[in-house]
């Protein structure tokens, strides 16, 4: 594993949202859902791809606390994604939402 500095780590925001909405993304070029995820008042309601068609159906990934990181905004398509949504590769190359494993407040920054 590579080590970085620790002024590099704060320039990443780490945040937990809850996803709000969730459809399938037919203009993708891979499988994908639109996310809209809540971030709370401060940050409000963001946008992203994700492709997580595999183990996730929409209704089951509303109300489903996420954690998301801050790259600038990406074209996607006709999708103009705002946050990145993170997620772990299992065996079979399938991805794993990364999820709180407690509630905490929409926003919450990690530490």
């Amino acid at each position: 594993m590579q080590s970085i500095m620790w002024d590099d780590f704060t320039k990443v925001e780490i945040r937990v949202g809850r996803i709000i909405d969730a459809s399938f993304f037919a203009e993708a070029k891979k499988p994908a859902y639109v996310l809209h995820v809540d971030f709370g008042e401060e940050l409000g309601i963001k946008k992203s791809s994700a492709q997580i068609t595999d183990l996730y159906q929409p209704e089951d990934l509303i109300g489903k606390l996420v954690v998301v990181v801050n790259f600038p905004k990406k074209q996607i398509g006709p999708l103009m994604s705002e946050c990145l949504v993170t997620g772990f590769h299992n065996e079979r190359g399938e991805v794993a939402l990364c999820v709180p494993d407690h509630p905490v407040p929409l926003g919450a920054r990690l530490l």
